[in-house]
């Protein structure tokens, strides 16, 4: 018996300025594009079941056009594969702050589709003597994880932040209610165990996965390129297929809507604006098939404001209207000016008092402090990246 398991759709999806045509968002329509392959590619595989893992959509209150996108979907996947059971837990996006909103995933039910959107629910299959707990990203979910003692398969759909897994500042960007530990999902109680809210595929266990995102659609899709890459060894979006009588994996990956590409960062100490300029330009044009529709990034190091001001703006507003989103991201280099009684010393920077302030702090027995300080210093490294980037962009005075 095959199953399918993909997660983290966000069907509604938006982002950048650019619109279609029609006069859709460029990035909605990209995700659009990107679950239309997937279901497409599915389709071909023609397993016995599919599993999805939540955030079919990237607000609890998605657009009329990501709804009607979404059945049209479901309906090519339903009719293609009569015989297939489909499984859908709610996420964290999907589900509304107030229980008496309702989810939009029960219009899915119509379709013949297993729908756990606001509580747990165990889905039973005795063609093939199977039974499912489906577990939605909701306040207060922490059912049993037990398996059916009477089905000789057993799997588990889970939206949640398995703790030990998901790097924390990934977590904290994007809070899911459920949080627990891989010895509280009991992996080797259950026959698979199919996660959603994590963007990148990551193998939990050896019969336990975050499928990861279709597209890159997280709060954080560069902290995405850089953990497939550079922690996993491999990139791109997809999703997983697995037989449950051999234990194969099999990752499929997607076709890309578009290319994020986070440019070799450039370290400007002690160069001239000039310089910086065409170390910048020569950057763009090293790319491999340029800038052009792509998503691009590029951090230049140790600049100091005054000298980001003064930087090629007309080139930059180029590659703006080149790329579907060119940011450049300058980093201002730390201070060592003098201090105290004319002899040589350092002022403390932001990181080092924000740092001493978290160390110093009194905190909750239960909170990890190693982990508040590492997260307290991304926000300021990244709140300070917006800051001195949107300046380097401002227009030309």
């Amino acid at each position: 018996m095959r199953l399918v398991h993909l997660s983290d759709l966000h069907l509604g999806y938006r982002q950048y300025q650019r619109l279609t045509p029609t006069g859709i968002n460029q990035r909605e329509a990209d995700v659009a594009r990107t679950f239309h392959n997937a279901i497409e590619r599915i389709i071909e595989l023609e397993p016995d079941l599919v599993l999805i893992a939540g955030d079919v959509f990237h607000t609890a209150r998605p657009t009329n056009a990501a709804i009607l996108h979404a059945f049209r979907r479901f309906v090519r996947l339903r009719t293609a594969l009569p015989d297939a059971s489909v499984v859908i837990v709610a996420g964290n996006h999907d589900t509304p702050r107030t229980a008496e909103t309702g989810s939009i995933l029960g219009l899915f039910e119509q379709l013949g589709i297993h729908v756990a959107s606001t509580e747990a629910r165990r889905f039973s299959f005795p063609e093939h003597d199977l039974a499912i707990l489906a577990v939605p990203d909701v306040p207060g979910q922490q059912p049993d994880f037990a398996p059916d003692a009477t089905a000789t398969h057993n799997i588990l759909v889970i939206h949640a932040d398995v703790e030990d897994v998901v790097p924390r500042f990934q977590a904290e960007l994007d809070r899911a209610a459920v949080r627990l530990t891989r010895r509280q999902l009991r992996a080797s109680e259950w026959s698979y165990v199919a996660l959603g809210h994590y963007h990148v595929h990551q193998r939990v266990e050896d019969n336990a996965f975050y499928s990861g995102s279709t597209d890159y659609t997280s709060l954080n899709v560069w902290g995405d390129l850089f953990e497939e890459e550079e922690l996993h060894g491999k990139t791109g979006k997809g999703f997983i297929e697995y037989d449950l009588e051999t234990g194969k994996h099999s990752f499929y990956r997607l076709e890309p809507s578009r290319d994020f590409v986070d440019l070799q960062p450039i370290n400007a100490r002690n160069m001239s604006v000039a310089e910086i300029d065409a170390a910048i330009r020569r950057a763009v044009e090293k790319l491999k098939g340029g800038i052009d529709d792509k998503v691009v990034r590029l951090v230049v190091r140790d600049v100091p404001r005054h000298i980001v001001r003064e930087l090629d703006h007309r080139a930059l507003r180029e590659f703006k209207h080149r790329a579907l989103n060119f940011n450049l991201v300058a980093r201002r280099p730390e201070a060592f000016p003098k201090a105290g009684q004319g002899s040589p010393g350092r002022r403390p920077s932001v990181v080092d008092v924000v740092r001493e302030e978290l160390q110093a702090r009194e905190l909750p027995p239960d909170l990890d402090r190693a982990r508040l300080i590492e997260l307290g210093l991304k926000y300021l490294a990244d709140a300070e990246a917006v800051t001195v980037a949107a300046t380097s962009l401002e227009p030309e005075s």
